[in-house]
């Protein structure tokens, strides 16, 4: 997968994980699960950008690195918003996916990388 097409899903990533947070009923619990979910969505997508233009392989894989442990963050946080029933799971099935899927392509990227 190009870095283009990359950028561009952790991109809509972040605007779907955006539209559920602002789903969300509105509480104390759910404000605060609301703020880490924006700050862990949104994350990747910066960090990745950030990656593309590193000064170097290390740096490269290290923000890379950064950007998979956000979306593992954003990942627990979509499955605890379906598991204390805020929103029900075929309302967050599709973001759960591709924070899987997300986070297997950043990984595979850093492998690769410090491979090289």
């Amino acid at each position: 997968m190009k870095g283009d097409d990359i950028a561009d899903r952790l991109l809509d990533f972040a605007v779907q994980d955006l539209r559920i947070i602002a789903a969300l009923p509105k509480n104390p619990t759910t404000g605060h699960i609301g703020k880490q979910l924006t700050r862990s969505a949104t994350a990747p997508g910066a960090h990745y950008d950030e990656a593309r233009g590193a000064e170097s392989r290390a740096d490269f894989v290290h923000k890379v690195r950064i950007a998979c442990k956000e979306m593992r963050e954003s990942r627990y946080w979509l499955r605890l918003i379906v598991r204390a029933g805020f929103l029900p799971e075929r309302d967050l099935s599709a973001a759960i996916d591709e924070a899987r899927q997300l986070t297997a392509i950043l990984t595979a990227s850093a492998n690769t990388a410090s491979k090289q």
